[in-house]
């Protein structure tokens, strides 16, 4: 963990020039209505609309220090794959550095991802009926073409990323008694527990999931990662299974004090909220996290939260149908 935690004071460093440092925001309504002390940190105001662009970033500078010389004299070239924000995470940085890369969707990506993937200069290809699949069929193309392949969050340079989060937080709140996440592979939720666990060991990190792609918390409840099936969610960000392998497992195993799943109702009625109380347009999987903080609100009442706002990247087409 050290280690990891020694990464992230690199990363904040690395990737300052590139990214935003996000605002926390006093939830009111939600605090008024709670009896808790509630923050909202908003990473739907990043770059991309999305925290992804902080592991993609620090992966890329990574690679180029590790080169000791320009992507020109090296030609190196990336793979990743992504049902989206991880996707504009990692277009946004190839452009920054330079870097040749090629991004794989699934089947069936959402389109107004795609279309904001098309304003990069990045290839774009397609495979796998889910994101688990299409993962995994990228990772051996990237060893095939000889490219370095990219995980959403199975790297600890794309987990220290993402753990910057937590520095910010600790500079923007003196005390956090308990922060929410969304979780999907795990990325997220590994680098600010990681973080938290070393500046603030006493806040607790609640992982957030919708109960119909429990992925991670299925795996920690087995002791082992495990392939759950899935069923369609407003939470596409954080849809997918969890790669074998993983270095978040034992990360979510070890850090993650608690883990609440909510149903897709909740997550409707998080979405509305925030938009009709906090006028904040946010994407499915962070209203995942509001949801979990309703579900469970009354262990929160008198207590300091901080809700990652993890992304706003929502179709105008899935915005209304949410709203109607």
């Amino acid at each position: 963990m050290l280690k990891l935690f020694s990464g992230i004071r690199s990363a904040a460093q690395r990737i300052h020039p590139y990214v935003l440092e996000t605002p926390v925001i006093p939830a009111l309504h939600l605090s008024r209505e709670t009896g808790a002390q509630v923050y909202l940190k908003m990473e739907s105001e990043q770059y991309t609309n999305s925290f992804k662009i902080r592991g993609a970033v620090n992966k890329l500078l990574s690679l180029n220090t590790q080169a000791h010389s320009s992507h020109e004299d090296t030609g190196l070239s990336v793979v990743t794959a992504s049902t989206g924000n991880h996707a504009q995470g990692v277009a946004r940085a190839l452009g920054m550095t330079g870097i040749k890369g090629t991004i794989f969707l699934p089947e069936n990506p959402e389109p107004s991802k795609v279309a904001a993937l098309k304003h990069y200069d990045v290839d774009l290809e397609r495979y796998g009926k889910d994101s688990l699949e299409t993962e995994l069929h990228a990772k051996q193309v990237a060893e095939e073409r000889g490219a370095v392949w990219i995980s959403p969050y199975n790297d600890p340079d794309i987990i220290a990323g993402q753990g910057t989060i937590g520095l910010e937080l600790k500079e923007q709140l003196n005390t956090i008694d308990d922060v929410l996440v969304t979780v999907g592979g795990g990325g997220l939720i590994s680098g600010i527990a990681t973080c938290l666990s070393c500046i603030s060991p006493q806040t607790r990190i609640i992982g957030c999931q919708p109960e119909n792609a429990p992925d991670m918390f299925r795996c920690v409840e087995a002791g082992e990662i495990i392939s759950i099936k899935q069923r369609d969610t407003l939470s596409d960000g954080s849809a997918g299974g969890v790669e074998p392998g993983a270095i978040t497992f034992p990360i979510c195993s070890a850090l993650v004090n608690e883990y609440v799943l909510v149903s897709e109702d909740e997550i409707r009625c998080a979405m509305r909220l925030i938009i009709d109380h906090h006028h904040k347009i946010i994407e499915g999987a962070a209203a995942v996290a509001v949801a979990a903080f309703l579900k469970r609100q009354e262990q929160f009442r008198g207590r300091t939260v901080v809700i990652i706002i993890c992304g706003g990247n929502i179709s105008s087409e899935k915005l209304k149908a949410v709203l109607a």
